[in-house]
């Protein structure tokens, strides 16, 4: 064998000769969300690993998802929920409900920003999808990876991959998605409402919310038990101030390591020699259907109650009760913030931000309460 003949059996035996146009294709894509996550810094530590992993598996015969390969055995942690919920846990333990313990009505916003999820849901059921697959479809809208591959894995697990993607892609995107909703549907005078501090509230109220929210809604909802369960395991760590090692290592050093492994094995799903076609689009577009309809069922609600209180609420904190913690609060805060710059919503939109976690998972309970065989 020469050299020539060594070359051309190395060119024909490599990636360059199985690199189809769909991989191509993936591979830009990435690129752009590497460009997202690197240079604009849109929740870099979502989109980098979702990136990285998109570009990984478009690469040919690399056997990463291959059985046996890293990123097929990774993925075990999302096909078994585990990563969901382990996730859930590390947001638990980071998230300060505090400003929806103060203000109740958040819950109402928090509620209203779940719109998307059955407006895609119908649309789903319009253009001929399974009511599972519809369910499973139309959680995107919440905003919340987690509870979204939680209930694709019930309902329609051959549908993962693209909500997995689409889920944590726009939760990822929401800097770029929700101000041009925001503005159309607001005026400058209702962007520019300060809203008044908000109550202290007390260790007792911090510790006996999230057992009483896994009380009650498990019991109306056993479905949503593990969801909603990890999520307040992770805040009672927090709130109880007895086990600081445990809520350290939960919003530390687990959720990083379990944010890495998930981001890779969702980015991995996208695949495009099968992410390309039709029915897959078709769902990516759904997802960001439901997102719209979810930032705009909150800011319209929110608008409600700015006329409902004679103007001392803000409708732009509406927009944050889609569950991406804490990204939806402070694009609210953001938008607040260039209408009046010494307006801070922050804490306020923290309030519907952290409802929109439970509504999100209540609204997954609901559908796999009804839809699950």
């Amino acid at each position: 064998m020469n050299f020539f003949e060594v070359i051309e059996q190395l060119l024909a035996e490599s990636g360059f000769a199985a690199l189809t146009w769909q991989n191509g294709v993936m591979i830009l894509v990435s690129f752009v969300l590497f460009y997202l996550a690197i240079v604009k810094k849109f929740e870099p530590l979502l989109l980098l690993p979702i990136s990285f992993g998109m570009f990984l598996v478009n690469l040919p015969l690399t056997g990463l998802m291959e059985d046996g390969g890293v990123i097929y055995l990774m993925s075990y942690g999302v096909k078994s929920n585990l990563f969901p919920c382990l996730v859930f846990m590390g947001v638990g333990a980071m998230t300060d409900f505090s400003p929806l313990i103060a203000n109740p009505i958040s819950l109402l916003l928090g509620a209203a920003a779940q719109l998307g999820i059955y407006i895609a849901f119908i649309i789903a059921i319009q253009l001929g999808f399974l009511p599972q697959e519809a369910a499973a479809i139309g959680i995107i809208g919440g905003a919340d990876g987690p509870t979204s591959i939680y209930v694709a894995n019930n309902l329609a697990p051959h549908l993962m991959a693209p909500i997995a993607v689409a889920a944590y892609s726009y939760m990822a995107l929401i800097p770029l998605i929700q101000p041009p909703i925001m503005r159309a549907l607001t005026t400058k005078k209702e962007r520019s409402v300060k809203m008044t501090n908000l109550r202290k509230v007390s260790k007792v109220e911090k510790v006996v919310f999230p057992i009483a929210v896994v009380l009650f809604c498990s019991l109306l909802l056993p479905s949503v038990a593990p969801l909603l369960g990890m999520l307040m395991l992770g805040n009672l760590f927090r709130e109880s101030g007895v086990v600081q090692r445990l809520s350290d290592t939960a919003q530390n050093a687990m959720i990083n390591i379990i944010t890495i492994m998930l981001g890779v094995s969702v980015g991995a799903k996208a695949d495009g020699v099968t992410f390309l076609d039709v029915k897959t689009l078709g769902i990516i577009a759904l997802g960001l259907t439901a997102f719209c309809f979810s930032t705009v069922g909150g800011v319209l609600l929110g608008k409600l109650l700015y006329y409902v209180t004679g103007g001392k609420i803000n409708p732009l904190i509406g927009s944050a009760g889609v569950s991406a913690v804490p990204m939806a609060a402070r694009v609210s805060q953001t938008e607040g913030a260039k209408e009046n710059p010494t307006n801070f919503l922050l804490m306020h939109a923290m309030g519907p931000n952290v409802a929109g976690v439970i509504g999100s998972a209540v609204a997954a309970g609901f559908f796999l309460m009804v839809f699950k065989g």
